[in-house]
């Protein structure tokens, strides 16, 4: 099985280039003001521009408001939405994207029956449960703790890294990984020979 990757929390076009490079299936774009990843629409749609294709772009939101994602895709080709806070499915299916939900992996959380509100998603991210954060927490979860043969394909996320990515695709055998801080220099920065060694891990699994 082919895993994809997506490098999540792009927020400088030389490290949106490197990534693509390296082979990243997608580019997250955080719209999420909190963060210390946030980008502006003018700044994605920029480096949304330069991108060679077959690059999946993908926009990051929590719990924004209908006008502010409308905004944003007024401003920003993206191909996909990612929602990562405590949307509905009626919230996420509104603005005739393809979209895909976060799952915090809260102890206890049955994962098969969040699935199922999420009918209509094209995937789902799993990733660690914070009390304060909504992701980026630089922190991996349980990997054990995720059911076989889920409904929907799985992103996996939460505390990725070279040196840990191996064991949690043979763990969990997910469809897709998602990274931010693990390939980091700083927040926000990416380190190019973190992204190459990354997903050079991920192909070699």
């Amino acid at each position: 099985m082919f895993i994809r990757t997506k490098i999540c929390g792009i927020t400088r076009l030389e490290d949106a280039l490197v990534a693509a490079e390296c082979g990243a299936d997608a580019l997250g774009f955080v719209f999420y003001k909190k963060s210390p990843r946030y980008v502006t629409p003018a700044e994605a749609a920029l480096i949304i521009e330069k991108l060679p294709p077959f690059v999946t772009t993908v926009g990051l939101f929590v719990d924004a408001s209908p006008e502010q994602v409308g905004d944003v895709l007024d401003a920003v080709p993206l191909d996909l939405l990612q929602f990562h806070g405590g949307e509905v499915e009626v919230d996420c299916v509104q603005y005739s994207r393809p979209y895909i939900k976060a799952l915090a992996m809260k102890p206890g959380l049955d994962v098969e029956a969040a699935i199922a509100h999420y009918h209509s998603a094209q995937g789902i991210l799993l990733d660690t449960y914070d009390v304060v954060l909504p992701g980026g927490t630089g922190k991996a979860f349980d990997w054990s703790k995720v059911p076989k043969n889920l409904s929907k394909p799985i992103i996996l996320a939460g505390g990725l890294n070279p040196s840990n990515i191996a064991q949690a695709v043979s763990t969990v055998q997910p469809w897709a990984v998602d990274v931010s801080g693990g390939v980091e220099e700083s927040k926000g920065k990416k380190d190019h020979r973190l992204i190459r060694a990354f997903i050079e891990g991920v192909h070699r699994v």
